[in-house]
């Protein structure tokens, strides 16, 4: 399909119920305001609203290429409204001038929106040819879209409509995952919007009929019932009640105390030699040595990057004090750090000490976050604009070695690498060696104090929720939390302070449905599912008219 740019002017109509609706998208994966709910909580029922108030613009759409334009501009609104908080990691910290950093966005948002433009204009086209198997086939292509962001060019599914329904569709997650949740999500959305254009006597019209499309309508009650649970899924305080629906596929190992240590280090200072640095070495120091001296926690971890140097460029009066700590201690230190040199390269890692162990344990952040950590094939020019430090890291292995501690298999994962529910499964294929306990180091206070911190919350909770392991959560600025193997938020520091969350949190063995399913074959055999849903619908001639 050749995009033709003057046809975004012919959406124009349409255009402000397509930004209303993409922004209604990114606002229901963590509302951003102190108004009608919870500030940074999900509201499922806005995140299928705003695919419900897509379908009817879909529908009116001139042609296949509006269509695609529709989806299109739905899609950066949804995206730009989302991710819009790397405009402060780019400016405020990475010193990149507020325009190319506005405009680097907007086009990140339209780039990656080009994932869901065809699915929106391949289901205009069949539709308009009479197309029956109207539901499968829509929440197939948006599946699909929803895949190809999430593995194209290293994947960013940031926002992926399923967070939304972390609470309202937790009973899911252990079986589909969060994407099979956003294809849930997508089929309320298309039987809420046509039983509303069935009520309102515009579904099946003289002018649908004009342009080819199909004069059969959804069965009412089925549109009914996507309707209602539109309703109930938007009702505060009905969604939270899901969580006891979730079947329990996993058993508890036992019960482990931790201390999670939040600096809260400016990150304009964090590099910094005069201010961010010793503060950190001195602050993280102390703490680290304070908790394994009380001996209240097994566990005691320090975020991602906490330590702003090399190992070695600190002297052994930073490190013996601490590692003396933990051999006198019982408890076991997470340490987030730079490791390399300029010999071997850089990696983005996390080192744990236990008290009997003669070495630490390294693991090394795998699933780098391209700009920040590697640069894509020509774009070093962009990354040497921006003032961030250590910005090419060599790639860890896909499976490392948990840490075995306390009764626990403790398994890390670094910044926005539980982002990928599929890779962190990949640690599940041997249920023996299983993680136990899942746990997050990340410094998100490259984005401020945005609502990035919330979004990447329910990240954490929905993870937990797949693999019905419990994710205990490192930061620099927040969210430091522990969260359970139900995705309930048990424990959770204030963002933006300094301080150390003292938690319990309970290890589970057993492996979940989508375990089992994603661990093997990543997101394979979602993405065939969908492809069998069009085979089908073609086969029985549903697709097979121009």
């Amino acid at each position: 399909m050749r995009l033709n740019p003057s046809l975004a002017w012919r959406a124009a109509p349409a255009g402000t119920g397509l930004l209303l609706a993409g922004l209604l998208q990114a606002w229901s994966l963590a509302w951003p305001f102190a108004l009608l709910w919870p500030q940074g909580e999900p509201v499922a029922g806005l995140q299928i609203l705003s695919l419900a108030l897509l379908v009817p613009l879909l529908h009116r759409a001139a042609t296949a290429r509006a269509a695609f334009f529709r989806g299109w501009i739905f899609s950066t609104a949804w995206l730009a409204g989302t991710f819009w908080w790397l405009f402060v990691s780019m400016h405020t910290y990475g010193g990149l001038p507020a325009p190319l950093a506005a405009l680097a966005v907007l086009a990140l948002a339209a780039a990656l929106a080009l994932c869901y433009a065809p699915a929106a204009g391949l289901y205009w086209r069949w539709r308009a040819a009479g197309l029956r198997w109207r539901l499968p086939v829509f929440v197939a292509l948006w599946t699909l879209a929803e895949l190809a962001r999430g593995t194209v060019f290293t994947g960013f599914p940031w926002g992926a409509g399923g967070y939304a329904q972390v609470d309202a569709l937790a009973p899911l997650a252990p079986w589909v995952g969060v994407h099979g949740m956003g294809a849930v999500s997508a089929a309320l959305a298309l039987l809420a919007a046509e039983a509303w254009q069935a009520l309102a006597g515009r579904f099946g019209s003289a002018g649908a009929r004009r342009r080819g499309a199909s004069v059969g309508t959804v069965p009412l009650a089925g549109g009914l019932a996507g309707a209602i649970g539109l309703v109930l899924l938007a009702w505060p305080g009905v969604a939270q009640h899901w969580a006891g629906w979730v079947p329990i596929w996993t058993r508890s190992t036992g019960v482990m105390s931790v201390a999670l240590l939040q600096g809260n280090i400016p990150q304009d200072e964090k590099f910094q030699p005069g201010s961010g640095v010793p503060l950190a070495l001195s602050w993280y120091g102390q703490q680290a040595r304070a908790a394994l001296a009380r001996g209240d926690a097994r566990l005691v971890v320090a975020p991602e990057t906490a330590i702003p140097l090399l190992p070695q460029q600190l002297g052994p009066d930073w490190w013996q004090p601490l590692l003396q700590a933990v051999a006198r201690g019982g408890a076991a230190l997470t340490l987030g750090l730079p490791l390399g040199s300029v010999k071997q390269g850089y990696t983005n890692s996390a080192l744990s000490w236990t008290p009997e162990a003669r070495a630490p344990l390294r693991y090394d952040k795998q699933h780098l976050v391209p700009f920040g950590e590697f640069i894509p094939t020509g774009f070093r020019w962009f990354t040497e604009l921006m003032h961030i430090p250590l910005g090419d890291f060599n790639r860890g292995a896909p499976v490392q070695p948990t840490l075995d501690w306390a009764g626990q298999r403790i398994a890390p994962n670094i910044c926005y690498e539980d982002l990928f529910g599929e890779e962190l499964a990949r640690g599940f294929v041997d249920p023996a060696r299983a993680p136990t306990v899942l746990l997050n180091l990340s410094n998100i206070a490259w984005f401020g104090d945005t609502v990035a911190i919330a979004q990447h919350r329910q990240i954490s909770r929905l993870r937990a929720l797949e693999l019905q392991r419990p994710m205990l959560r490192a930061t620099n600025t927040g969210a430091t939390v522990a969260i359970d193997h139900l995705g309930r938020v048990t424990h959770e520091l204030p963002r933006l302070t300094r301080g150390v969350l003292m938690a319990e949190v309970e290890g589970r063995a057993g492996l979940t449905p989508y375990a089992r399913w994603a661990g093997r074959f990543g997101l394979w055999p979602l993405a065939l599912l969908c492809v069998f849903a069009l085979l089908v619908a073609w086969r029985r001639g549903d697709l097979s008219r121009p």
